[in-house]
């Protein structure tokens, strides 16, 4: 399992499967935000297996240990020259 994280937009994506990175997403299914109080989607390949799920407003749906060991993929802020 991988976790990759973006501190600025507050999102976390699991990957559920190796070498999942890249693979192609065949169907997305939203949750309900208000059952779940925020916004989930879970990913699923062209055979119908969950490959990962993408969870918005991270740092209140996930524990800040899988945060903090998530790979981290914050783009750097641009500075005007």
């Amino acid at each position: 399992m991988k976790v990759t994280y973006d501190e600025a937009a507050n999102a976390a994506y699991v990957y559920l499967k190796p070498g999942a990175e890249g693979a192609r997403v065949a169907r997305m299914y939203a949750c309900d935000p208000i059952e779940v109080d925020g916004m989930i989607n879970l990913d699923f390949d062209a055979s119908g297996c969950l490959v990962g799920i993408e969870v918005l407003a991270a740092r209140t749906k996930l524990s800040p240990e899988l945060l903090a060991m998530a790979e981290d993929i914050t783009e750097p802020m641009q500075t005007d020259k």
